[in-house]
């Protein structure tokens, strides 16, 4: 069953770091808790706590990240969680760094509020969007999902902040599936 290996990557892969001060799986609960606190849809919430899962199933990931490599993190884990999810989490585990892009572009002051780690990562991720490309993602009828993922993102990168574990969405994950 998915939620068991998404179980076995945290546990095997969630140590990892990836350019911020805390691990991906923390940032990757933060997410979540800050999703379900801000009362989002469950499907939004698993999103949340998913949106980087592209990370675990990519073998050179940490290296990548390092080096400032794109791997494509949110295509490879959307494509990977869409054999058991459907579009309302995948789209936007899909979007959330086109969401970035998009932010920067249409948002006075987003760019400023972005981890160092994060700006140095919308350089390989195609940078700021252009105006044309920040209407057509403006029509894209998973845009409040994404938009918000994206800032539950962003948010989420506080090493202070403790979370509930991942055993706790057990159920909202089953509860997703197909």
């Amino acid at each position: 069953m998915i939620v068991d290996e998404i179980f076995d990557l945290f546990a095997r892969f969630g140590a990892r770091h990836y350019g911020e001060e805390l691990s991906l799986e923390r940032h990757m609960l933060q997410s979540a808790a800050l999703a379900r606190a801000l009362g989002a849809p469950d499907v939004v919430v698993v999103a949340a706590l998913l949106h980087d899962i592209g990370y675990f199933l990519h073998l050179d990931s940490a290296n990548s990240i390092q080096e400032g490599r794109n791997i494509g993190h949110e295509a490879l884990g959307a494509a990977w969680l869409s054999q058991a999810f459907g579009p309302d989490v995948t789209a936007p585990v899909a979007l959330h760094v086109e969401a970035k892009r998009y932010l920067c572009a249409v948002e006075p002051g987003y760019f400023d509020k972005l981890s160092e780690a994060s700006r140095l990562s919308l350089a390989t991720q195609g940078g700021i969007m252009t105006a044309d490309e920040a209407a057509a993602f403006a029509r894209n009828p998973a845009l409040d999902a994404a938009l918000l993922l994206r800032r539950c993102d962003d948010r989420g990168k506080d090493v202070s902040i403790e979370t509930p574990p991942l055993e706790d969405y057990r159920l909202m994950l089953i509860a997703a599936l197909r």
